[in-house]
Parts: C-alpha cells; structure tokens; sequence
C-alpha cells in the first residue's frame, strides 16, 4: 500500500496499483490452460487428430488443466490417460491417472514418473493416437537419467547451473543429454501417431526447449552440453559421472538424441498453442480498456534480473520527453539470478526492486509489476513485486535498508514484504514466461 505524504501523489500511484493488478491478471485469464487447448481444438487438423480415441499423456504444471478441459470437450474420446504434474493431486476425469512429479528440481517422483511415462507410451498400439499435451515445469516433473548417471547427479547438475544464472536453452540443452526420455526420445519410443500441444514457457517457443522437447528433434548435441558446463563453471564444477557421459557421447561412445532426419520421429506432430504473446494481448487489451496507449516490446527481457529492471525502464521511458497520456509499456521474457546471498526472492521481484531506484528518477507518475505468469516466483509464495516511483522513499521511512543491499543478498521478498508491494496469485496452473508491465501517468 502506498504511503506518502503528499496525498495527490499518493491517490494517482494507489490507482497505477489498482490498474497493474487488472493488468497483470488479464494477461494471466489469456493464457489459461484451458482456454488455450479449448481453441487448440477448434483448429480442423488437430480436431481431425481426435475424432478418433486418443491416449493422452499430460506432463508439466499445466497438465492438470489441460487434461481437465480435454475431458471436456467434444468430439474428444480418451482411451485412457496418464497426468504428471506437481503437488497436489487435482480431481481429474475417469480414465486419467495422475503421478507427481518434483520442481525446479527432479525427485524420486519425477524419476517414477518418467518410467510410468515411458512406459505408457510404449502400450500405445502402432495404429493408435497419442496426444501429449505438454507445458512448462515438464523437464524436471518427470525424469529418467540415463544408466551411466544417479538422479543426485542429475539433480547436482541442474541446481548448480540454476544457481549459476543458466538459461532454460541451456539448461535444457544438458538435461536433454543426460535423460533418457527427453530431447525426442519419448516419441521415439511409440510407433503410433503423435500429436503434441504445448503450452511454451521459452522464448522463442522453440519446441525442442520446451519441457526439453521429449516428443520432437533434438537440434542440440553432446558437445553443446558440454560447452554449457564449460560457461557455468566448468566440467571440474559438476558431478564427474555427468562430465564422463557427456564426454563419451561427444566422442561417439553414447548414442545421441533423436535428430530432425531420424524415422522414428516422421508421425509425430507439434504444435504451440500458447506463449508470452498470449499473455501480452490479453495485458494490452485490459489497459486499453482502462485507458492507456499501450506499447508491446517485442524485444523479449533477459539476462540477469538485476541488470534487466532498469534496462526495461530506461528502454520503456528512453524515448518520452514527458509523458502526455497514461501509457502503458508491456514487455514478456525470462530473466535470471545469479546466487550470491542468503535471502529470499525470486527473479521477478529482483526485477522490480532493480528497477525501483530507476522509477524514483522519473518526474511523473509511475509504477511497474514483473511477475511470472505461474504465480511462483523463485522459492516462493509471490508471483512477483510492484514497484513506483515512491518505493525508495517509502522503504526509508519504513527503516528498511537501501535496496542495494537486499539485492546483494538475494533478498528481494524481504524488502518488499514490509511495503506491502509483493505480488500474490497462488499457483496459476500454467507458465507462459514473465510479464513486465510499466504505467507511466502524466505529471502534475
């Protein structure tokens, strides 16, 4: 809640909370699970895909919803069904067995449900259907290491390249390479027909990135993986049974993740049918309706948090004189933390309170919200954090500690918590990305 003494000032930054609120949970109701298969559907091929029964496989932290609205929908008939996805169990249709899996990193569950997945598509018959209905989280929901690593390698592996600021395209890259279902390997374990509608969560919505890409050609190789260790620590940083596999598959010695000419993959189709630009309509649509002029980035946000907040605002207010009409600067991505202290946050609240310092520069009314559209951010209860141009000022006269400091310890959750300016949603069910949303009002 906003606390100044200049009351005027207070009432207009009260109601650019007020309208990122709205905007923050358009973009969310746009890209729902459920809506987004419910139109999937509507598209003649993939309708033509289901005319027949089809067995689903739903994997990752939309699944549940995915799988839910499939049962709903017509002309859809499910032979059966397999759902993997996290904590808790979700009441699921007749027919749809439901495994959990672990996130951000993988369990003895997600290693369960990697070989119940496996497993299920196996059964398929050669002249059945298999729809996988795939979203973000399905990387580390389900897993299976090759034999030549442990899970608590693989697990190591994946928690020091997070805490290293790694990327999902290079994360991926390396779990792909050390899994035994993921880079195209789950689809080539069926003969039957595949169709895969996913729910990105990269940027760029390339497929082979997205929960890894079990169903689809892997581009990526041993040595690529290889060179992902090498710029996050090096190869003496991580487990050295990781190191040895990815080693002897660069050299020929383990076989290499299903490629674009491989025939295994020649029925299988994919499709995404949701991204960050699902999100960013919907936000766009909700701010001019409350009367913003609305600019959507195209240019996604990346690279570390810390440096991300104040680019995003010096880029959204870079080229504005003054601002002569509410407007409204919209951008999506993903950024990363690099893990250097002991506090509590995540990657959208260090965002924000990157960018607070920037916003108390500006001479007009402003305010900005960077959330994840899964309603989790980092290790914690918050999606992400608001921040305006009296966030600074209001944090002094609170006795918190300059913001610099909570980002050198990675405590972001603490400096905003007090203020009242963290971001609660609960878990959405899906994960299109991140959203950043600035409201700029004119000055006084």
């Amino acid at each position: 809640m906003v606390q100044s003494e200049n009351g005027e000032l207070t009432s207009r930054i009260d109601r650019l909370h007020r309208d990122l609120a709205a905007i923050f949970r358009a973009a969310l109701d746009a890209s729902h699970a459920t809506r987004l298969l419910e139109s999937a559907l509507t598209v003649p091929e993939h309708r033509a895909f289901v005319s027949r029964p089809v067995h689903v496989l739903g994997v990752g932290k939309a699944s549940a919803q995915m799988a839910a609205a499939l049962a709903c929908t017509s002309p859809v008939k499910v032979a059966e069904g397999l759902v993997i996805g996290p904590a808790p169990e979700p009441a699921l249709p007749p027919g749809m067995a439901w495994v959990e899996g672990s996130h951000p990193v993988p369990d003895e569950h997600s290693v369960d449900a990697g070989r119940r997945a496996l497993a299920f598509v196996r059964s398929v018959p050669p002249d059945g259907r298999l729809l996988v209905l795939l979203s973000g989280g399905a990387s580390s929901l389900m897993a299976m290491p090759r034999a030549a690593v442990m899970l608590a390698d693989k697990r190591d592996t994946t928690t020091r390249l997070l805490l290293a600021g790694a990327d999902i395209e290079a994360l991926n890259t390396v779990r792909k390479h050390l899994s035994a279902i993921k880079g195209g390997q789950l689809a080539a374990a069926t003969a039957a027909s595949v169709l895969t509608l996913a729910v990105s969560d990269v940027i760029g919505d390339d497929l082979s990135l997205i929960g890894s890409g079990p169903t689809v050609p892997d581009p990526s190789t041993f040595r690529d993986a290889l060179s992902v260790l090498a710029r996050f620590g090096g190869a003496e940083a991580f487990p050295r049974a990781v190191v040895a596999l990815l080693q002897a598959g660069a050299g020929g010695e383990a076989p290499e993740t299903p490629k674009p000419d491989d025939p295994r993959l020649t029925n299988q189709t994919a499709r995404v049918i949701g991204s960050r630009a699902t999100a960013a309509a919907g936000a766009a649509a909700m701010a001019q309706s409350l009367g913003y002029r609305v600019v959507v980035r195209a240019e996604p946000v990346v690279g570390l948090a810390r440096e991300a907040g104040p680019r995003f605002v010096a880029d959204a207010t870079g080229g504005l004189d003054h601002v002569d009409a509410p407007t409204c600067v919209i951008a999506t991505g993903e950024t990363t933390v690099r893990v250097v202290g002991a506090g509590r946050g995540g990657r959208n609240q260090e965002v924000a309170l990157a960018a607070a310092t920037a916003l108390s520069r500006l001479d007009a009314p402003a305010a900005l919200l960077s959330g994840g559209t899964d309603g989790i951010d980092g290790p914690t209860d918050a999606a992400g954090a608001v921040c305006d141009v009296t966030t600074v000022e209001r944090a002094r006269h609170a006795g918190l500690k300059a913001p610099d400091e909570y980002l050198a310890d990675n405590d972001a959750y603490h400096f905003f918590e007090p203020l009242g300016d963290l971001v609660f949603t609960g878990p959405t069910g899906t994960n299109v990305g991140d959203i950043l949303v600035l409201l700029l009002a004119p000055g006084a």
